[in-house]
């Protein structure tokens, strides 16, 4: 590289730095404001997101009278009662079945097979095309002799 020319691409060694260190300067002022955040949020909290519990009853479809009256069935329409250790109240838990699970499992098994068969088809189908290509550009050179 001739003498005064400038190196162009990554940022020279002093630059990286102090890339670095606004990026970590960044970082701290933006900490402080979630600590804020979740220590507000906190008190709204369930009693299940900050302290141990036990299952009472076992993950099970909600009846169409606690579908209007829990709120937790809107999500999955599934609930589990639950009972806080320390606070000793019992609250409803939405939760997941397994056969619900297993359902949704089964169908992104079945999503991946059928993109795996349509992109199979592809390969094959462009393979196809690019022998043919290969055979007519042999035919050609063979008829040129």
């Amino acid at each position: 590289m001739p003498a005064g020319a400038q190196r162009r691409g990554l940022p020279q060694g002093r630059h990286l730095w102090l890339l670095c260190a606004f990026a970590f300067k960044l970082c701290q002022a933006e900490a402080p404001v979630q600590e804020e955040k979740l220590s507000v949020s906190a008190t709204n909290l369930p009693c299940w997101m900050v302290e141990e519990f036990v299952v009472a009853e076992e993950c099970a479809p909600c009846s169409s009278f606690q579908a209007k009256t829990i709120p937790e069935c809107g999500a999955t329409g599934n609930v589990e009662k639950i009972t806080c250790s320390l606070s000793k109240k019992s609250e409803f838990k939405s939760c997941r079945s397994a056969l619900m699970e297993q359902r949704l499992f089964w169908k992104f098994e079945g999503a991946v097979v059928g993109v795996a068969v349509i992109f199979a088809c592809l390969v094959i189908i462009r393979q196809r095309q690019l022998d043919r290509k290969a055979l007519e550009k042999v035919r050609k050179q063979i008829e040129s002799i």
